[in-house]
């Protein structure tokens, strides 16, 4: 049903090094490049960074956070730690979430604009 999704930063060249690595992890590439955006994906652009002159960070407790599909446990591991290597921080350490459902493996972190990005799995016979 969603086509692509975006968010918004504010220094171009710093964003691509964080999304290339950590978005490297699960698999996508940077597969379109712009003056102003860039998106990945793994067949076709499916998530954008926009380069926005005047914004304002993401405010922590928005509600507001993008979450892409990772393989395995393993990859949300990487995932989070690249993240973090990148100059992201962490808003939640890789693990089960009992409360979202049976086997939902999941780490959560912000970008350096502060958009929150979550990557996710299930694991089989998590109980």
């Amino acid at each position: 049903m969603i086509d692509h999704v975006s968010v918004a930063i504010s220094d171009l060249g710093k964003a691509t090094a964080f999304y290339d690595a950590v978005l490297g992890v699960l698999g996508m590439t940077r597969l379109e490049t712009r003056p102003a955006t860039c998106g990945y994906g793994k067949k076709y652009a499916e998530f954008w960074i926009n380069l926005r002159s005047v914004m304002a960070p993401p405010a922590p407790d928005s509600g507001q956070h993008v979450c892409l599909r990772a393989r395995s446990a393993e990859i949300v591991d990487a995932f989070h730690a690249a993240a973090l290597a990148q100059g992201g921080t962490s808003d939640g350490a890789p693990g089960l979430r009992p409360q979202h459902g049976e086997g939902y493996y999941a780490a959560f972190i912000r970008d350096p604009d502060g958009n929150r990005i979550e990557a996710v799995t299930f694991l089989p016979d998590a109980t």
